[in-house]
């Protein structure tokens, strides 16, 4: 589904991904950690086109999209639910979904609105109002259903539980392992370890732009000298 193979990827002349290689297949869940500053957003601007690669190549379903636009690699089937969230504010929630779809593959059979609600029944609740009139738990909701109205066939997502009450971020965690039964690809990208943990097929974990363990999750659960050091756990 997705593979980055020895990626480099520069800010001005500050080199961040120093050789990063890591593969999705088809229906898994993979989880990047880390701490702050060790590349993990930077990995994912880089696979959406917001930040190409100056080295490496990545592949989406065995196309290489190392220097793709991020509008075309949303059109390939690759979601996003950004660090932040990013909703439109000035647009209801309903307008935010089905901008979405016109951007995204609508005519597909998938998230169309009736199964989005069916979802996220608070979002129904919710569709006539403005995307800042939304607690920050009901945004990173629309975020993801926003990801969801493109029907992709991989999910990045950026720190999905930052700042989100636990109640939030074990909705979150719930919502993510339903995604996996049906089969959706992700990339999760969070600080929250018992999370990631809970939903993870495969593990890495990233320190100063290099992959420093590849594993499933039990050998990371185990590793109490891995979690200190380059988690703070």
């Amino acid at each position: 589904m997705l593979l980055l193979d020895t990626v480099h990827t520069y800010y001005g002349d500050s080199h961040i991904l120093q050789g990063v290689s890591l593969h999705v297949a088809a229906g898994q869940v993979v989880a990047l950690l880390g701490r702050n500053g060790a590349g993990k957003t930077t990995t994912i601007s880089s696979i959406v086109g917001f930040t190409p690669p100056r080295a490496g190549t990545i592949t989406f379903k065995g196309r290489d999209i190392t220097r793709t636009p991020s509008h075309t690699t949303a059109r390939l089937g690759m979601g996003l639910v950004p660090q932040g969230r990013r909703i439109f504010p000035s647009l209801t929630v309903a307008e935010n979904l089905t901008l979405a779809m016109r951007a995204g593959r609508a005519a597909r059979a998938g998230w169309g609105l009736e199964r989005i609600y069916e979802t996220f029944p608070s979002l129904e609740q919710r569709a006539s109002n403005w995307g800042n009139q939304l607690s920050g738990g009901e945004q990173q909701m629309l975020a993801i259903a926003r990801a969801l109205a493109t029907n992709p066939d991989l999910i990045l997502f950026d720190e999905p539980s930052e700042g989100l009450a636990p109640l939030i971020v074990a909705e979150i965690g719930r919502i993510i392992a339903g995604l996996k039964q049906h089969g959706l690809s992700i990339l999760l990208v969070e600080q929250h370890f018992a999370l990631a943990m809970s939903v993870a097929d495969e593990v890495y974990v990233m320190n100063k732009g290099q992959i420093i363990f590849h594993g499933p999750p039990a050998t990371i659960q185990a590793d109490e000298t891995l979690k200190h050091k380059y988690l703070g756990i």
